[in-house]
């Protein structure tokens, strides 16, 4: 959505393809980061997402025995951005937004309840074979093709190129609750990253509801742990709450490690899960795929315009975006991951030193802040710029 919106702003013609009927309402990804925020803000839907959604300045690192370990406030980038929080708003919400723009948008063709089974590439240009829901089959072509579908993605799957990369043996539970988390642990964050040897937390709100993921061993049975009995004692083993907690939501899933082994084949591109997944720890997985969006829209905008070589640009937006994903993206999410479940109590007790220590030190602890908000990767390999051209200073923002 992103990706057509942005295209759009260039005039470029733009067919979304979707294999939902419809936009998807479950409830996934729901932080968005400063970084993100400027990006959505030029693009002029930032306004109707912070009339939507729960600024986020302070959150914590807590263990589960100790307590607060650490307090983050994003409110130290003030001078950086104009967005020195995170924004908690359910991702489904952003897709609403953009999809009422795109219906109204001259030169942008929505295509839901059909699936692309094949890609294929020529000397000008790229095809997808199409089936929509009744089974009926058409071809379409065009100068590019953006596989922006997902971690299973068929484009990444037909162009044949590799996803490596490594599967946490534990599956991931999130359910939400309507129960207000912060009158149950007096004292928490609206967003805590809480460790644990046995059964690490992340804990957040968001305008709709309170939200917790924990760790799902291999061997329980799915059915086990989804089940409403299940979900309403684990929230218990959280927070004694005497009324019980309603479950308003709930997924499981399986987390991975991995990042494409080129960003483009020709004229395709990969953004998003189909370039790149990873762990939640750190709420940068949408983010960055939207970074990857913009990136490429650019780019592809200076070519459209006639002054800009295409296969610089795509080979900058291959080599950029992938040195985000594998030194960002991957490498917090997987250190933020393993803070939590460290079971080894020397290298548990150094990590907690070590998250006071950042906190407590107000220079540190900004540059914490900046990396963890995108701000970092951005000022350092910018978001659609030229090939060859270095990002410019960052500069003092108000808000």
């Amino acid at each position: 959505m992103v990706a057509a919106a942005w295209l759009a702003r260039f005039d470029i013609p733009v067919v979304l393809i979707e294999a939902e009927a419809e936009p998807k309402t479950d409830w996934r990804a729901s932080t968005f980061h400063a970084a993100t925020l400027e990006l959505l803000d030029e693009l002029g839907v930032a306004e109707q997402m912070h009339a939507e959604g729960l600024r986020v300045p302070i959150y914590h690192f807590r263990d589960r025995t100790a307590g607060l370990v650490a307090e983050f406030d994003f409110g130290l980038l003030a001078d950086e951005t104009p967005f020195p929080y995170r924004l908690q708003l359910n991702q489904q919400h952003l897709v609403r937004m953009l999809h009422e723009r795109l219906r109204a948008t001259p030169g942008v063709e929505l295509r839901f309840g059909c699936r692309v089974t094949a890609v294929d590439r020529g000397p000008d240009g790229a095809g997808v074979e199409l089936r929509a829901a009744d089974g009926t089959t058409e071809r379409l072509t065009g100068s590019y093709v953006i596989g922006a579908d997902g971690a299973g993605s068929t484009v990444r799957h037909a162009l044949g190129v590799e996803f490596t990369g490594f599967t946490y043996p534990e599956r991931f539970l999130i359910a939400s609750t309507s129960v207000d988390l912060s009158r149950a642990l007096p004292g928490i964050a609206e967003v805590n990253y809480v460790a644990d040897p046995r059964e690490w937390l992340f804990l957040l709100r968001t305008p709709e509801s309170w939200r917790a993921v924990w760790p799902v061993p291999p061997e329980q049975d799915e059915r086990e742990a989804l089940a409403e009995e299940t979900l309403r004692r684990q929230f218990q083993g959280v927070a004694p709450w005497p009324e019980g907690y309603p479950i308003i939501d709930r997924q499981l899933y399986r987390v991975h490690q991995r990042v494409a082994g080129t960003f483009r084949v020709g004229n395709v591109a990969l953004i998003g899960d189909a370039a790149h997944i990873n762990s939640p720890m750190g709420g940068v997985g949408l983010n960055s795929g939207i970074h990857d969006a913009v990136d490429l829209a650019r780019r592809l905008g200076r070519v459209a315009e006639g002054g800009a070589d295409v296969e610089a640009e795509l080979d900058a937006f291959d080599e950029r975006r992938r040195a985000v994903a594998v030194e960002y993206v991957q490498a917090d999410t997987q250190r933020n991951t393993e803070r939590l479940r460290e079971t080894d109590a020397t290298r548990r007790r150094a990590a907690h030193d070590e998250m006071r220590a950042i906190a407590g030190d107000p220079e540190r602890a900004r540059a914490y802040m900046r990396r963890a908000s995108l701000l970092e990767s951005v000022r350092r390999f910018g978001i659609g710029l030229p090939p060859g051209r270095a990002p410019e200073p960052a500069v003092s923002a108000p808000h």
